[in-house]
């Protein structure tokens, strides 16, 4: 007992006891690792590198995928990023990217695209690439970054194409569908697939479309194959023009190039959707495609259109707007 008494005063003296703690624990520690570095590898537990956590799983875009690499630094300051793939029939796919927030916008895109893409493939033909990347917006700045706007875009506008700058002819690149942050609260789901088809028939043309080519041409051949084969009535996929027409007043022209902005813009889709449904009505949807390449082909003015219409309708454009006139009036309904 005076032993164990002599001891525990020596250690209490002067921090002994915390050098003696200091010394045990170093020469347990140096014996365990000792034994470690000794010990036979299957008797060891199997210690893992951390993994990178996979982006696929937190529904982050892949970042393998090169057509992200365009649009990844406009989308990541604006909060995280999830990406539907939808495989097409090639074993290309194509990408739907958004955020979290616009989740139901991104799986009604998804669900639409392998049809979408077939019905253009069927209207156009097989050259393009039958793939898309599609983005939806979270913010109108977002938005407008992603379409390459100087400023924000309208308001009306729910949705735009955009490439990089390409020589007409030549596969384009940098191609992307980008909806704006609200178009899925303004447009019903039936609306989203809608325009998706829009946009997708200016994808699948762009290589084929010169720039200043005449709009009531490119938008409306991107509206009538929005609306092939839906089951989409006339009142419905052009209701201003059916109200003018109940109320007696026809268009006078095809829609110039300026009427597809501002006020006019409703009216003059519609107008040429009009104008491209009488044309594969009355002649076929064969000639309606060649008649988009040939009129796409450069800046046209009304000799142009005249030449070019003549050349592939065997009409020349006064006739032309007169029978499609004349067939407006025999859709009232």
């Amino acid at each position: 007992m005076e032993r164990w008494r002599r001891a525990r005063g020596w250690c209490m003296a002067k921090g002994r006891c915390q050098f003696v703690l200091t010394v045990a624990m170093v020469t347990l520690l140096t014996g365990l690792c000792c034994a470690l570095a000794m010990a036979p590898k299957w008797a060891l537990p199997k210690i893992r590198a951390a993994q990178e956590a996979s982006t696929e799983s937190l529904g982050q875009a892949p970042a393998d995928d090169p057509r992200l690499a365009a649009v990844r630094r406009t989308l990541e300051p604006f909060g995280p990023i999830e990406s539907i793939r939808v495989p097409g029939d090639d074993a290309t796919a194509s990408l739907v990217v958004g955020h979290p927030g616009h989740r139901a916008d991104l799986e009604v895109l998804a669900g639409e695209l392998p049809a979408a893409t077939a019905a253009i493939t069927e209207l156009w033909g097989p050259n393009w690439a039958q793939s898309a990347l599609v983005v939806v917006a979270a913010t109108p700045s977002e938005f407008a970054a992603l379409v390459r706007a100087g400023a924000e875009m309208p308001g009306e506008v729910a949705a735009a194409s955009v490439s990089d700058p390409f020589v007409r002819g030549r596969q384009p690149t940098g191609q992307r569908v980008v909806f704006s942050p609200d178009a899925g609260r303004r447009l019903s789901p039936d609306g989203l697939r809608t325009l998706l088809r829009h946009e997708l028939t200016h994808i699948a043309a762009r290589a084929e479309t010169a720039d200043g080519a005449p709009q009531w041409m490119l938008e409306g051949f991107a509206e009538y194959a929005a609306h092939r084969g839906r089951g989409h009535h006339f009142a419905e996929i052009a209701p201003t023009v059916n109200a003018a027409l109940h109320a007696g007043t026809l268009p006078g022209d095809l829609p110039q190039d300026t009427a597809f902005a501002g006020a006019s813009a409703v009216a003059a889709y519609e107008e040429a959707w009009t104008a491209c449904a009488f044309v594969a009505e009355k002649y076929d949807e064969t000639r309606l495609v060649e008649l988009y390449r040939r009129l796409a082909e450069q800046r046209q003015d009304a000799a142009s259109e005249d030449r070019v219409l003549r050349e592939v309708l065997g009409i020349g454009r006064a006739d032309f707007v007169a029978d499609w006139r004349s067939w407006l009036s025999s859709q009232v309904v």
